[in-house]
């Protein structure tokens, strides 16, 4: 039969679905698996980023199920957000129909590339049964005091009369009309989320199993750090500021003050000064060059005096006030003390030629005068302090906690925390997302909708003109009834950023169908927390601290009782195409679709955990694709062809032969090695085994085989496959008369004690010994050799290599010093010098191979080399070389005989 593979998945997809063999209870004796990938927006048909992420997750699924977990594995869609307003602003639509077309499209791909999830579970954050409960863990925060209300900026366009995302800015511009945005105050909606940043920091030591990477780069948004709070007074003015300085111990060096163009002291700072008109100019010059996204935070050093200065209390006398580029007015108070221990400090300074300072200073003589010349920056761990006097001779990090203690105890300054995070700002101006469950009273103030009430619906009628909130607009949403007074008041028109919808899914999944609670708190302990957690590097800050940040934030509030969500987190690499990331801008998109429709989802499944780890990045290929094609229509039609010939009893030990052992050793070995690379989630190794495998039973296969290891061998190979070419091995697991679906049968367990070690190694050898020959006869241009004597290593070279053994690392000279202790490896001379050197060299790769009887290898083997080769072949022990072999056959070693060709 010949393979097809649009015929068997069809086949195969609709059975799963008639079954529901993928859907799970958590009444289960058979312990738990949680597998989750990041939920997918939808935006219709999947690209490959998608199909890398979910033949994933799906592997990894079915092989837990197979291995006898009772396993998790939903899938949803996290279906708000602005794509969906832009499209319904640009289509005339309304986004939920637009949204729910897509989802459908999605679907159908995934259930077309065979994914087993449990769709019994699917959810859809637009669908007001899951946007309830945003709305609930709100109020529940908001009661918390987590959840408040203060102002901050947005993107402001005028024309539109609209705020804009940042993505909706481009170059300072409003996406739609084209005019310049500005920055607009509103009150909006923020989470506490500093309220858990240290336990955020902490506890990413109980996560083991993130990538470093990831580990990293939360601790660094959440950015704790120890310092020194100073409060300063602006001269000639009535204003006081705070300032905060990671590094208290170069305080002595500081000789200016950088403040962020944004910063609302500014204002005042310049007011009725000649120098308040050139200050305006700047900051809004610097405004509209962040707007365009054309600024780096990081290297662009720009900056303006204000005018202003501030009196030093250390002695350094009056401190100039600039405002510059690169100060963030979100860090910190907005403010900082500079000097020239601080990189970027430095080079602002010298661009402007602001005096500077040295404290800290280099051991070494010649470079000290370059560093207090300022010629060079200086800033190094064991750098001396010579300010004050006090800490003179301290290394700069020796003399941290002094100077803390010595400018608390004179009051220049307090020691104290400081964290990068920011409070998360959740309003959205926007329609499409979870309508905030507030309502304005003008005599109660700000009351929250009763939970009874919930959920508070979008309105069906908004008009999507692309200017203003559609939700203001509509008057029947906008006023209501005050839940206390009864009086008239005014609905909350923003929506909640998308963030929040994804910041607790994957508790929903554990009960999504339940409408009176949030989730199950006792099923959600079943199954919580998620044991592989697996999406793209680029959520490894935000969306992961919000999914931890509501963890929780929901314990603590009694929903539930795990600590962290997710245990275990994959962050899968990007695939690229000709060396770049797809894209449409690019012209280098492979269709998902279309590969489905040339080579099947088995193929499109296989080759893409195939080439590369999960983790790194992954290079498309047409030819590699079609590779993988060939293999899965060469191994069904191979198992296809020969399944009449097979039986699945018992095999029958006494009768096995030298080449039945082998492949039952093979076989075994390929089971062990698999299923450790599955655990590994090295897939592309497991892949490249079992292709290895097939390779060798169809060698078996050729010399009269055994039924029921060639039936042993059939089903190990199926069931191996399974995870990877799922539809594929069901159609063989129905004609290898499989008592149950592939999908949910046994993984194969491995019996070490089949594994023959010197058999799969004879095997190796006498392939290596057909290479070197092939590589003989054409290095030498032989047309047709007349015969081959091969000469295998004496005994002592034998011992030789076992005394080599305990070295660990190629190391001729503790070799020589292991070996000319005996005798019997002495007496041989030069000859055994040079065993030792080409031994030693080569020891890594063979120390732990077993020794074999390559004479009897070579003799069980000669028929077939003599076949290939045309010509007689001798084996003899290198001591029965006759005169004018001798030299050649002493070259004999351990695992490389000498060869003679004539």
């Amino acid at each position: 039969m010949t393979y097809n593979p649009k015929e068997i998945e069809g086949k195969w997809q609709q059975k799963w679905k008639q079954s529901k063999i993928f859907e799970v209870s958590e009444k289960s004796a058979k312990p738990k698996y949680y597998v989750l990938e990041m939920f997918p927006y939808p935006s219709g048909k999947l690209h490959m980023g998608h199909v890398r992420n979910y033949s994933i997750g799906d592997t990894l699924a079915r092989f837990k199920r197979m291995q006898g977990f009772n396993v998790l594995y939903p899938m949803g869609y996290d279906a708000l957000g602005l794509p969906a307003e832009n499209a319904a602003i640009k289509n005339q639509t309304n986004p939920r129909q637009w949204t729910y077309d897509k989802i459908a499209e999605m679907r159908t791909q995934q259930e077309q590339l065979g994914f087993s999830y449990d769709w019994s579970r699917m959810l859809a954050t637009c669908d007001p049964e899951y946007y309830k409960w945003n709305q609930w863990i709100f109020l529940q925060f908001f009661k918390k005091g987590l959840a408040y209300k203060k102002k901050a900026k947005a993107n402001w366009c005028p024309s539109c009369g609209t705020v804009l995302a940042n993505e909706q800015v481009l170059e300072g511009k409003c996406w739609r009309c084209k005019n310049e945005v500005k920055q607009k105050e509103f009150d909006q909606w923020f989470l506490k989320i500093t309220e858990y940043a240290d336990e955020l920091l902490k506890d990413l030591e109980l996560l083991k199993e993130w990538p470093e990477r990831v580990r990293i780069m939360q601790k660094n948004w959440i950015g704790k750090s120890q310092g020194a709070q100073f409060k300063q007074k602006v001269k000639d003015l009535n204003i006081e500021f705070e300032t905060y300085n990671s590094v208290p111990q170069m305080a002595y060096a500081d000789t200016f003050y950088v403040i962020a163009p944004e910063h609302p002291m500014v204002e005042t700072l310049i007011q009725g000064t000649q120098y308040e008109k050139p200050v305006k100019e700047f900051v809004d010059y610097i405004k509209k060059k962040k707007a365009a996204d054309k600024f780096n935070v990081e290297t662009d050093l720009e900056g303006i005096f204000t005018g202003r200065s501030v009196q030093d209390p250390l002695g350094n006398g009056d401190l100039p006030i600039w405002i510059a580029s690169y100060v963030l007015a979100e860090y910190g108070t907005g403010i900082v003390k500079c000097s020239a221990h601080d990189e970027r400090d430095f080079q602002f300074a010298k661009k402007y030629k602001i005096p500077l300072k040295a404290v800290l200073v280099p051991k070494d003589s010649a470079k000290r005068k370059k560093v207090e010349n300022f010629e060079e920056f200086f800033r190094e761990d064991d750098g001396i302090i010579i300010e004050p006097k006090e800490m003179q001779g301290k290394t700069y990090l020796e003399s941290r906690e002094p100077m803390l203690d010595y400018l608390e105890k004179y009051q220049f300054a307090k020691r104290t925390t400081q964290f990068k995070i920011r409070d998360w700002l959740i309003s959205r101006q926007r329609y499409w997302g979870t309508p905030i469950p507030i309502i304005y009273c003008t005599t109660c103030g700000t009351v929250p909708v009763q939970e009874k009430d919930l959920p508070v619906k979008l309105p069906e009628n908004a008009p999507f003109t692309g200017e203003g909130n559609p939700l203001d607009k509509v008057q029947e949403f906008v006023n209501v009834q005050c839940p206390k007074c009864k009086g008239n008041a005014k609905r909350d028109t923003d929506t909640m950023d998308t963030f929040f919808d994804s910041s607790w899914y994957f508790l929903r999944y554990c009960t999504p169908k339940n409408g009176n609670v949030l989730f199950d708190k006792k099923i959600a302990e079943y199954w919580m927390p998620v044991d592989q957690y697996i999406g793209g590097i680029e959520h490894a800050i935000l969306h992961l601290l919000y999914a931890r940040f509501f963890t929780k934030a929901l314990r603590d509030t009694g929903c539930v009782n795990v600590e962290e969500p997710f245990t275990r987190l994959l962050a899968q690499g990007m695939v690229l195409k000709e060396g770049e990331v797809m894209s449409k801008s690019k012209g280098n998109v492979v269709d998902p679709g279309a590969i489905i429709d040339k080579f099947g989802a088995d193929t499109a499944r296989t080759f893409m955990l195939s080439v590369s780890l999960p983790e790194k990045e992954l290079e498309w290929s047409d030819q590699g694709a079609e590779a993988v094609h060939k293999f899965l229509a060469k191994t069904f039609e191979f198992i296809e062809e020969n399944a009449n010939k097979i039986s699945l009893n018992e095999i029958k030990e006494k009768e096995l032969n030298a080449q039945d052992k082998l492949i039952i050793s093979k076989t075994h070995r390929t089971i062990l090695s698999v299923t450790e690379d599955m655990k590994l989630y090295k897939f592309n190794f497991a892949v490249h085994s079992i292709m290895d495998l097939v390779a060798s039973i169809r060698k078996y296969a050729e010399n009269e085989p055994k039924k029921e290891i060639l039936g042993f061998c059939f089903k190990t190979v199926t069931l191996l496959l399974s995870p990877f070419a799922p539809h594929l091995t069901e159609e063989l697991g129905q004609k290898l008369e499989f008592k149950e679906m592939v999908s949910v049968s046994t993984w194969p367990k491995v019996n070490p004690d089949k594994i023959d070690a010197e058999a799969e190694t004879g095997e190796e050898f006498l392939e290596k010994i057909r290479e070197d020959l092939q590589h003989i006869k054409e290095l030498a241009k032989i047309e047709q050799v007349k015969k081959i004597t091969i000469y295998t290593a004496s005994e002592w070279k034998w011992k030789t290599l076992n005394e080599l053994k305990t070295l660990t690392s190629p190391n001729f000279g503790e070799g020589m010093k292991l070996t000319m202790k005996i005798e019997e490896i002495r007496k041989h001379g030069k000859q055994a010098e040079r065993a030792v050197k080409e031994l030693s060299s080569k020891i890594m790769e063979i120390k732990d191979k077993p020794k074999i009887e390559e004479m009897q290898v070579l003799n069980e083997g000669k028929k077939e080399l003599e076949k290939e080769f045309n010509c007689l072949i001798e084996i003899k022990e290198e001591t029965q070389a006759e005169q004018k072999h001798m030299q050649k056959a002493g070259n004999a070693l351990p695992f490389k005989p000498a060869i003679w060709m004539e």
